[in-house]
């Protein structure tokens, strides 16, 4: 049986995270009692969140525990509903504004707190001036436009993983987010993990000696959707589909197009490839030292696709390799055994994903990584294990604030998301043309193959463009 994800993402103690997860935003938790506004003003950081659906779950209540935190709005274009990864959670803009409000109410105190505001249109958060940052947390094909809208308002961006949905959208984020002078965390929480930094810094350091493979696993499909001869559906009240498709083309409404499940539609995401892997490809890219580029070669080994007509479009299975410059093999596929990202030395193999550390030899899990030696950065200084119920959702979500008031880059900023994303992308590529593909990284273009440099942007429907 596939392992549950939730808990090895679990950003909160065990007690709020049950608490929390149990009736999703129905029904609030104990928070520890602290005075809100202990922070000046002039330190506190007003949030924006763009998006209350499934990671909202986790992504919501980490930003409102920092004490120099405030969330002021939150927007979603689903009122509130069932229909999400799973069926008791009711979710949507109401249930997360009502989170919001009771949470700052038990805070503080103050039983009639209501300084949340809810939109369900994100314009209005981003151009809202006492807000100072915004967490996108919305299906992929939104990420690039509210990314580039929110960095020209001037605001700082935390953006869920994957970083686009496109190779054209992702150069187009990292242009804008730099020209602009924002702050910009990927919502890669691997990152911020201290038992995956400690296997990227076990290989960095060569204590498997010379690293030959790179495997990296992509959790199966969760969601069996309507094969061919599904029939439209009437567009639920309280739903505003026409702003959830946005620069997607326009087709008939259906449940399992929208909420958790656009996951598996390629007009809105890249399926599994560009879901887990947006996690266990960024742990090979840190791993491998390649964080700001990535493969030369990629080569299709195996897909299975829903068959044509089928509401679901992204790839049942999927299978690929690719090849670094500096000989690294990279072998990515859907496994239901394991989670994570795997190195493979001359001399032993490390693994890290959702069961943990694993060695060969096991020696390797005691190692020490001495003063000289390759040390990668923290999100949280001081954070030496991953903890009970795993905390690095939190800790990536605090490493961007850190970020925001220092103004340096955080640990997953726009370029590395940027890069890990196109790995995905790339990946689902050479499955959809079933050929080999050369990539040029340092030019982020293909070499000789006119049809894939097309495949690297898609059209936006009208009023949408970047």
């Amino acid at each position: 049986m596939q392992k549950s994800p939730t808990a090895f993402r679990n950003p909160l103690s065990r007690r709020l995270f049950l608490k929390s997860t149990a009736a999703a935003f129905g029904a609030p938790y104990f928070v520890p009692s602290s005075i809100l506004g202990a922070n000046s003003p002039n330190e506190r950081i007003n949030v924006g969140v763009i998006g209350t659906g499934n990671q909202a779950r986790l992504d919501l209540p980490s930003f409102m525990r920092n004490d120099d935190v405030q969330v002021v709005a939150i927007c979603d274009v689903n009122t509130g509903s069932h229909g999400y990864c799973h069926k008791d959670h009711f979710l949507g803009r109401e249930p997360a504004r009502k989170l919001v409000n009771k949470y700052y109410a038990d805070k503080t105190g103050v039983e009639s707190y209501k300084a949340c505001d809810a939109y369900a249109d994100f314009r209005k958060i981003i151009d809202r001036p006492d807000i100072d940052a915004v967490a996108i947390i919305v299906p992929d094909h939104w990420h690039a436009l509210m990314t580039i809208m929110a960095a020209k308002a001037g605001k700082d961006i935390y953006c869920e993983k994957p970083l686009s949905l496109t190779i054209e959208q992702g150069k187009q984020m990292v242009a804008t987010v730099r020209k602009h002078k924002r702050i910009l965390q990927t919502g890669s929480h691997f990152r911020s993990s201290p038992g995956n930094r400690f296997v990227c810094e076990l290989v960095l350091n060569g204590r498997i000696g010379k690293l030959k493979r790179i495997r990296t696993s992509l959790v199966p499909n969760n969601k069996v959707g309507p094969g061919p001869g599904w029939k439209p559906m009437p567009v639920p009240k309280g739903f505003d589909y026409e702003t959830w498709i946005g620069p997607a083309p326009m087709v008939p409404y259906h449940q399992d197009r929208c909420l958790y499940r656009f996951r598996f539609g390629l007009d809105y995401s890249g399926g599994q490839m560009t879901n887990f892997g947006a996690h266990s490809n960024d742990m090979a890219q840190w791993g491998n030292g390649t964080s700001l580029t990535g493969p030369m070669e990629y080569e299709p080994i195996k897909a299975v696709w829903p068959p044509k007509g089928s509401l679901f479009t992204t790839a049942e299975f999927a299978h690929f390799r690719a090849r670094y410059a500096n000989g690294v093999v990279l072998e990515c596929k859907n496994d239901e055994r394991w989670q994570g990202a795997r190195f493979e030395g001359t001399e032993g193999w490390v693994q890290y994903g959702f069961d943990g550390l694993h060695t060969h030899p096991k020696s390797l899990a005691t190692s020490k990584i001495g003063p000289d030696e390759i040390h990668l950065p923290k999100s949280v200084e001081g954070r030496t294990k991953d903890g009970n119920g795993c905390i690095f959702i939190a800790d990536h979500i605090r490493n961007f604030l850190d970020s925001v008031k220092s103004r340096v880059d955080p640990i997953e900023p726009v370029e590395v998301g940027h890069r890990t994303a196109t790995i995905c992308h790339i990946g689902n590529m050479c499955l959809l043309l079933d050929r080999k593909l050369q990539w040029d990284p340092e030019n982020e273009r293909f070499i000789n193959d006119n049809e894939a440099n097309l495949m690297m942007s898609r059209p936006m429907r009208d009023p949408w463009n970047i």
